[in-house]
């Protein structure tokens, strides 16, 4: 009786073991039916690229079944020096941020405090009776205004579709108002306060009546602003206690400690040729953008753009969604939540196959037709040239980090995408 007890909890915990979610470890690609031959194609794509001087060097990771089956980092830190990238370089990743904003809203959430209807008036009074823009002069930048005809809402923020716009890379309408009020994108900006701003940006006529369309814009921004509101704790505090600490990301942040100033890529741009040069200190963009912002001792924590982080520390946070919300046995969400944010939730974005959700672009069935991502994958990229995607039903995780703006030659990411799913064995 006492052998079968034993054979019973022998089973039980090996069950268990099994169930785990996944946690990230390299691994032959073979052992997740991908093809390492196939994968070296990759190698000679992202190369190509650094020889015809269109890109400097780039880290590219991809995970299946939770085994890193591909991780280098290829070409340059330093076009001047030769400088080798390192798989650990800490890399602007812009609007990466907007998903670990998006999953602290949920994770709020889920603690009941804000439903996704609610105003945002309810936790910032400036967002009160807002007004939408009816005429605009561009001689001048002056406008005349209309009542909106509802209250922004957490999910008009979180699926950007509730007339805000961008500061300095949105469209002329709101790159002169915001300017003239001193709102800015977020990125590479002087010793300011999110909320100073963000109630500022509360007191502006909204681009369009909340709903109607998708824009992207500060929407992500002013999502941080609520969570610091909410909380109680900066944003940077939030991130850090309740999403890196936990799921062990040791390399995000908002602003480096010193000790990491080195491991900071590069930031490159183009010249008129279209090929790569080292960007200037300061890049001018409808204000001013300090390059190595991240490497200062900032006060203005963007949860739309603001964020600097290694492509390991980035897969561990993709890889908690793909294990609809777990990692390494510690819940950041519920496999509702995830649910949630990865199904459709708006449908009339700027790409017709896809569709948008609580903080993703989504992939469809229509999708499937001009994309090798599975229907249901999520993504979205950054500004300084990084992009990533999960895909649910093949078990991925992929990323392909750059740092250049702009970058002409985009297309490598879709090129990275193809070399990854033709490397599959089903």
């Amino acid at each position: 009786m006492k052998n079968v007890f034993l054979l019973i909890t022998a089973f039980t915990l090996a069950v268990n073991i099994t169930a785990q979610s996944p946690v990230l470890k390299e691994a032959a690609p073979s052992t997740a039916g991908v093809s390492a031959e196939r994968l070296s194609r990759i190698d000679k794509l992202i190369q190509e690229y650094v020889d015809k001087k269109w890109i400097a060097g780039g880290v590219a990771l991809v995970a299946k079944d939770g085994k890193i089956v591909y991780y280098k980092a290829i070409g340059y830190d330093d076009i001047n020096t030769k400088e080798q990238l390192k798989r650990d370089a800490i890399f602007r990743i812009a609007s990466q941020t907007k998903a670990i904003t998006s999953v602290a809203i949920m994770m709020l959430y889920e603690e009941g405090k804000l439903l996704l209807n609610d105003p945002v008036w309810k936790f910032i009074p400036e967002y009160k009776d807002q007004k939408v823009l009816d005429k605009y002069n561009a001689a001048d930048t002056t406008y005349t205004t209309v009542p909106a005809k509802r209250a922004v809402t957490i999910r008009d923020l979180l699926t950007h579709t509730s007339g805000i716009g961008y500061a300095q890379i949105g469209s002329p309408e709101a790159n002169a108002i915001y300017y003239k009020n001193g709102i800015v994108g977020g990125i590479g900006v002087d010793n300011i306060v999110l909320g100073d701003k963000m109630k500022k940006l509360g007191t502006l006529p909204l681009l369009h009546q909340p709903g109607e369309k998708w824009t992207y814009g500060l929407n992500t921004d002013l999502l941080g602003y609520v969570i610091e509101v909410i909380s109680g704790l900066s944003l940077d505090e939030f991130f850090k206690k309740k999403i890196f600490e936990p799921l062990g990301m040791k390399d995000t942040y908002f602003y480096l400690p010193k000790s990491k100033y080195a491991r900071l890529a590069t930031l490159y741009t183009e010249d008129a040729q279209k090929q790569v040069k080292i960007m200037d200190e300061t890049l001018n963009l409808n204000g001013s953008v300090l390059r190595d912002f991240p490497a200062t001792e900032g006060t203005y924590f963007s949860g739309g753009g603001g964020l600097s982080s290694t492509a390991l520390d980035y897969a561990i946070f993709l890889q908690m969604l793909l294990n609809k919300g777990e990692y390494n046995g510690k819940r950041i969400l519920s496999p509702t939540s995830v649910r949630m944010m990865t199904m459709s939730q708006f449908d009339k974005i700027e790409w017709p196959a896809n569709k948008f959700g609580l903080g993703f672009s989504v992939y469809t069935e229509k999708s499937e037709a001009v994309s090798p991502l599975s229907a249901g994958s999520f993504d979205w990229g950054g500004m300084f040239s990084s992009t990533y995607w999960v895909d649910p039903k093949q078990k991925i995780v992929a990323q392909f980090f750059l740092n250049q703006f702009p970058n002409s030659h985009g297309e490598i990411h879709e090129k990275f995408k193809i070399l990854v799913y033709q490397a599959l064995s089903k």
